[in-house]
């Protein structure tokens, strides 16, 4: 049986088709992928973009599955298990902001192998085209960095795949990554949430894919507590 550590609380059994309203599915302090914030550089150029844009580090974005799937149980990703999983590699920068839709350059060579990290062919190619174009790395490039950022991560065991949902503070969850990661600090890990549930953990990286510290616009989820649906 998962031994749960002090800092979680075992939360009741829930299934999730249980009824509930599903929260908005957007980080606390990230707007949806696609859109760019006025001011940004993506945002004063119109046309198509062929080169890279300015940007000064990667966020990493690790989706909870089960959250995501309790609204959406036909996508292709909540049909496997998973518990995190890679919803994309986003250029950011310091100041706020970020560039998106920077060209049209081919996406990758085969995009079914990522299926492992990313179980979705519809993600994958979304994901290349609003921010893989703006790296200035061709898609198969800028995939290999992504797998490699992941493999770098370790995900604390208790949040593997948890067979019971759990309910954890915000702060406690960032200390369970930042224990199994010691290149990550507080300063360079934020944890989203959409309403009282987990939403994502989101983790910066620099652009040759070490633990790096995020902007200032890289906001903590406010809530005391959140929610971790189970793995089914």
């Amino acid at each position: 049986m998962m031994k749960i550590p002090a800092a979680l609380v075992v939360g009741t059994l829930l299934s999730l088709s249980c009824s509930r309203t599903p929260p908005p599915q957007t980080s606390s302090r990230y707007t949806p992928p696609g859109f760019t914030p006025p001011g940004s550089p993506a945002s004063r150029t119109s046309g198509v973009q062929t080169g890279s844009a300015a940007f000064d580090y990667y966020l990493l974005n690790l989706s909870w599955a089960p959250e995501f799937c309790h609204s959406k149980p036909d996508n292709p990703e909540c049909s496997g298990n998973f518990g995190f999983i890679v919803h994309g590699l986003w250029p950011q920068n310091s100041a706020g902001g970020y560039p998106s839709n920077c060209g049209n350059q081919p996406g990758p060579t085969d995009p079914s192998s990522l299926l492992d990290i990313m179980p979705d062919l519809h993600l994958i190619q979304h994901e290349w085209t609003t921010h893989g174009t703006c790296t200035g790395l061709a898609a198969d490039d800028y995939f290999a960095l992504i797998r490699r950022v992941r493999a770098s991560l370790k995900i604390p065991p208790d949040f593997v795949a948890p067979q019971q949902q759990l309910t954890v503070r915000p702060a406690d969850l960032k200390r369970e990554f930042e224990q199994a990661n010691p290149g990550v600090t507080d300063s360079g890990i934020a944890v989203s949430c959409g309403g009282p549930y987990l939403v994502a953990v989101e983790i910066c990286f620099t652009k040759d894919g070490k633990p790096a510290q995020c902007g200032g616009d890289i906001r903590d989820c406010n809530k005391p507590s959140i929610r971790v649906p189970k793995v089914q």
